[in-house]
């Protein structure tokens, strides 16, 4: 039987071949929170560094997800392609965004949640729809306490926002980063969110301003976030110091002061 590789860490090699074909059961079937459109369905021809290429001549992406290493599933597998009603069908490149679902006793299995109930990826910083996204970050947060799959590897061990020169060790990586925000500040079209008082040198999250209604509609009023302690999820990058540009309020989540 084929595996299916979603991580190989320095002490650990997860195989899901049991998903693939179908004979995994149980815990990951959608919730009604989020809001499924079917797509179609297709099977799989190749794992490639673009994404995992179809039988029909599409490339697809795990869609809600960031998984450390090339996604394999087996050629010949049949899936069922969803996506959420408020999300795009395709990327700027053309590739097909799909939740995947695979038959499993009667029942379709969501593969993207169960790679993330297992430690094997991470929720992405573009889910598309605030209800899912909370399912996504709950399934998360029981992995990461488990200390299973990625959340067992030091590479992946929380970002902290207050060791700015830790952080940027993963510029140009997709990371969590967790930390007290010190200031907010306006500048132009740009909410600044600080983490630090030398701005040239510390974390920040950056917000657009034309963004700022879409954050408080989910109860993240950049403001508010004065003196509280959050989770940053995002793309790495630098300006002086580490930097993330944050388009979407499930990149950030409150844990408390």
């Amino acid at each position: 039987m084929s595996a299916v590789r979603q991580f190989r860490g320095a002490a650990q090699t997860a195989s899901f071949a049991a998903l693939a074909v179908g004979f995994m059961t149980g815990t990951a079937q959608a919730d009604d929170a989020c809001r499924f459109v079917t797509i179609g369905a297709a099977t799989v021809r190749a794992a490639t560094e673009a994404g995992i290429a179809l039988e029909d001549g599409r490339t697809m992406q795990l869609a809600a997800i960031e998984v450390p290493n090339r996604t394999e599933l087996p050629a010949g597998t049949v899936l069922t392609l969803k996506r959420l009603s408020t999300a795009r069908e395709t990327d700027r490149y053309g590739r097909l965004n799909a939740h995947v679902f695979i038959a499993a006793d009667g029942a379709e299995q969501w593969l993207q949640s169960d790679l993330v109930s297992r430690g094997l990826a991470r929720v992405s910083s573009r889910v598309g729809d605030p209800a899912c996204a909370r399912l996504l970050l709950a399934k998360e947060e029981a992995a990461r306490a488990k200390k299973v799959g990625l959340w067992g590897e030091p590479v992946y061990v929380m970002g902290k926002a207050e060791d700015p020169a830790e952080v940027l060790k993963q510029r140009g990586r997709f990371a969590l980063v967790e930390g007290k925000v010190l200031s907010v500040r306006e500048s132009g079209g740009t909410i600044y969110v600080n983490f630090g008082r030398r701005w040239s040198e510390d974390f920040t999250v950056t917000i657009a301003k034309r963004n700022e209604r879409t954050f408080t509609a989910a109860g993240l009023a950049p403001k508010s976030l004065n003196g509280r302690r959050v989770r940053i999820r995002g793309w790495i990058e630098e300006r002086g110091g580490p930097w993330v540009e944050a388009a979407r309020p499930e990149q950030i989540e409150v844990l408390g002061n």
